[in-house]
């Protein structure tokens, strides 16, 4: 009696389909008695999810029942028991196969006891567990309901998760289980033409997807010897871009410029750009509004640019750890295609909203803030992401990654933290000026503030021949330009520069969703560089560049299927497109 007096109290509840009978329940008892050396108070609870056997809860007595252990003897225990042996078997360096026989000849299930936790506090989308002492940094938990959860924060006494579900049905001493697995997302090639949430869910209404195989949202970027490099060009088709802020594949070119100024625009028509030329397209919509993201789905759609995009969307309805994961599976599913050397296109936008999620989840966690509220570690978020981008060696499939990531910023402050951040972590941005775009120039490319650091490596020869110096020739317009004011003052030659660069602010203007070929490109930037276009007014330039354009395909289709195949542009090719040119513009001319 004493002896019983000094063990420790124990409940445990064993959960099966079928109820047991009271001399089974004894035995089971029992065992869990001399297993601990406590009493334990043993009960049953009908569970129909827990097919073929059982499994027992044990765990100290109190008001709120929380589970210290399982004992999983159900037929998906068993399993997981036999792949741990066989797993085990197969390090042996002998001859593997008869032990494998072996192994599975004299296999027995013996119960084996489960870390289970439980819930301290839960709000907002996070929840704070207890008794999950082997818990790793980014491993998904289970929640009551089935709700799932990912480590985000590890403490001495407890351990904060953010919640992918609805809070409402966990509370206060539910149980939390393991799972042993990083969070992950489902990939295949059966995602593209598709609309998927954070989790990897459809959410297009065209039913599941079939996954190829399961990638965790976090993988290391790839290291120097595994890369190689990035002199292929992404060719956006937006002529001020091409010509003068080439991308290449595996590059990371940022898009950076205020609140409606295009730069969106440009990633779709990137998008648009890349039909027929065997590239992956995915885009990630981070904390944007529904309605905005069915609208871009369905201008895809219409211009048959869903064939070969993924859609990854967490919108503002959605919670912050949400809205966190998104570009990481976006990511996810984009090395999925690199690995098997395709060429993939991602686009984030933006990545303002998704550091402004971290910042939420962050202080929900009590970390400490810093710069402007966010946590230390902003600088690492964004760069584990983006390091990901890169182009593979050829040992490794060649494949390449290109990212487009989006920041938003506020009055034109380039210098504010989170844009500073990723200007620092990309290979160039593309600079969106407020008042080139109320202006009416689209794309509204600031050329000064705007730079790619591949530059010229990821450039065609026929581009680079036919860009010669527009770079430098805006440049001197727009510091000229402020003298406009004082045209009949001027000497001629420098109202000759300043048209001169009126002409080529209205050729760098496009209409969205018409992203232009390599030889159109070469065309105009060749008739452009020649001064074909002086005597244009310039609110003609748009219609004769058109109709230049329609007579070059027609007339100097052999040269410009050339282009377009091989990338190169001699001399004589670039002669005769110049002689072309000012033969079919002098007569437009004559007429205005």
């Amino acid at each position: 009696m004493a002896e019983q007096e000094n063990k420790t109290f124990m409940k445990a509840i064993l959960r099966s389909s079928k109820q047991p009978t009271e001399q089974q329940l004894q035995k089971l008892q029992q065992f869990l008695q001399q297993k601990h050396n406590a009493a334990v108070e043993l009960s049953f609870l009908q569970d129909d999810t827990v097919r073929g056997g059982f499994k027992i809860e044990l765990g100290a007595n109190s008001t709120k029942f929380s589970p210290e252990f399982v004992y999983d003897w159900s037929l998906a225990g068993k399993a997981e028991q036999l792949k741990e042996k066989i797993a085990a078997v197969i390090k042996n360096k002998a001859d593997v196969m008869p032990l494998i026989r072996q192994t599975v000849a004299d296999f027995a299930p013996a119960p084996q006891a489960s870390e289970v936790g439980s819930v301290l506090t839960v709000g907002d989308g996070i929840a704070t567990v207890s008794s999950l002492d082997h818990a790793e940094y980014g491993e998904i938990l289970v929640f009551s309901g089935g709700i799932k959860g990912m480590i985000l924060d590890l403490k001495e006494q407890e351990i904060g998760c953010v919640l992918f579900g609805d809070e409402a049905e966990i509370c206060e001493g539910s149980p939390v289980h393991r799972t042993g697995k990083v969070a992950g997302i489902p990939v295949g090639k059966a995602f593209i033409g598709r609309v998927v949430d954070a989790l990897g869910s459809p959410i297009d209404g065209k039913g599941p997807i079939a996954a190829a195989d399961y990638y965790p949202i976090e993988n290391p970027a790839p290291g120097i010897t595994e890369r190689q490099p990035v002199n292929k060009p992404m060719e956006t088709g937006l002529l001020a871009i091409d010509a003068m802020f080439p991308i290449g594949r595996g590059q990371r070119e940022l898009i950076i410029g205020d609140r409606q100024t295009g730069k969106t625009a440009i990633a779709v028509d990137t998008i648009l750009n890349q039909k027929g030329k065997n590239t992956v397209c995915i885009y990630v919509a981070i904390g944007q509004k529904a309605s905005s993201v069915a609208q871009l789905a369905e201008n895809l759609r219409r211009h048959g640019a869903m064939d070969y995009t993924i859609i990854v969307n967490a919108t503002a309805s959605d919670s912050a750890p949400l809205q966190y994961i998104a570009p990481y599976a976006g990511c996810a599913l984009g090395e999925y295609f690199m690995h098997r050397g395709q060429d993939v296109l991602i686009v984030y936008d933006d990545l303002s909203k998704h550091a402004i999620a971290y910042r939420t989840i962050s202080l929900l966690l009590e970390r400490s803030p810093g710069r402007e509220a966010y946590p230390g570690d902003v600088f690492y978020l964004h760069s584990r992401l983006l390091e990901r981008s890169a182009r593979l060696s050829e040992a490794l499939g060649g494949g390449s990654m290109t990212a487009l990531p989006i920041v938003e910023t506020q009055a034109g402050d380039v210098s504010a933290y989170i844009p500073t951040n990723i200007i620092s972590i990309t290979d160039g941005q593309i600079f969106l000026e407020s008042d080139l775009f109320f202006a009416g120039q689209r794309p509204a490319v600031n050329v000064g503030l705007s730079v790619s650091r591949v530059g010229g490596a990821a450039q065609t020869k026929a581009m680079k021949k036919a860009a010669g110096t527009i770079r430098l020739d805006l440049a001197q317009y727009r510091e000229m330009e402020v003298f406009m004011q004082f045209s009949s003052d001027l000497d001629e030659a420098t109202k000759r520069q300043l048209q001169y660069g009126q002409g080529l602010m209205r050729l760098l203007r496009q209409e969205q969703y018409h992203p232009y070929s390599q030889h159109r490109q070469v065309i105009l930037l060749c008739a452009a560089l020649a001064h074909a276009f002086a005597e244009i007014k310039p609110e003609k330039i748009a219609e004769q560049s058109k109709a230049l354009l329609a007579a070059a395909e027609t007339e100097l289709a052999p040269l410009c299927d050339q282009i377009d195949r091989t990338g190169q542009l001699s001399d004589e090719d670039k002669q005769q497109i110049v002689s072309f040119s000012k033969s079919f513009l002098k007569p437009a001319a004559a007429l205005q």
